[in-house]
């Protein structure tokens, strides 16, 4: 029985290089882009806040200017008092989503050989997609159980029992309409790119891959967006 959940469990889309984790098979190219991702992330934060300036200037620049504008986006989907807390965990998904889908425009991923599939943006792959938005349901019921306890679970029959049915079917759609929407645009703007290289190799493609930075930067924006509203509906006071 547990293998058959573990079955149900991947999800997969593609060819994929497997590599053997003790029992378990893990996507061995969305490791390795990821790694890459999380390494770029930690390297601009090390080297952008390793000489703290009053006047910043160079990379401090840009990462103080990621700090205030995830700050705000947290202040004004959760609230004033609750948002700090949560700051960390929203510019997390933020810049893993952000860099990830640049990482798939900007960088030729395919040009590099595997024994089996082809690198690709980890947001290219449903399973990673999926993983962010159940860390973002966790990351909700967490907020909303430590303010309210067990109480916060009234809001299934608010503002009436016979809405439970609903209510419920609704928390379970927030994680699949997140790492659906996610997963579809960045797969479909790395498809469309890799046909028109292949068709016109040179000019073309340009315009295209520009609206796919613009539109992978609004894809980020649009999960943490959403994540900070789930957790800012969780921790709000009903009255």
């Amino acid at each position: 029985m547990t293998n058959v959940w573990f079955d149900l469990a991947e999800v997969s889309v593609g060819q994929h290089w497997y590599w053997n984790v003790g029992p378990y098979s893990v996507h061995g190219q969305v490791l390795i882009t990821s790694w890459f991702v999380l390494g770029v992330i930690f390297l601009i934060s090390i080297f952008g806040n390793r000489n703290l300036k009053s006047i910043p200037e160079g990379l401090q620049n840009i990462t103080e200017y990621i700090t205030e504008f995830i700050r705000d986006l947290a202040k004004t989907q959760i609230g004033e008092h609750e948002y700090l807390k949560w700051v960390p965990f929203l510019g997390t998904i933020f810049l893993f989503i952000f860099v990830s889908n640049w990482s798939g425009a900007l960088l030729p991923w395919r040009v590099l050989e595997l024994p089996n599939g082809e690198l690709a943006a980890p947001t290219n792959d449903i399973n990673t997609t999926v993983a962010l938005a159940l860390l973002t349901s966790i990351a909700y019921f967490y907020a909303g159980i430590s303010k309210k306890g067990f109480g916060y679970f009234k809001r299934y029959i608010s503002p009436a029992a016979f809405l439970l049915p609903i209510n419920v079917l609704e928390d379970f759609t927030k994680p699949l309409s997140l790492s659906f929407r996610l997963f579809g645009n960045i797969l479909a703007d790395e498809l469309v790119v890799g046909v028109l290289i292949t068709l016109v190799p040179l000019v073309i493609p340009i315009p295209i891959m520009l609206l796919g930075l613009f539109t992978s930067a609004i894809q980020a924006l649009v999960f943490a967006t959403l994540a900070g509203a789930y957790i800012g509906e969780s921790v709000e006071d009903h009255h």
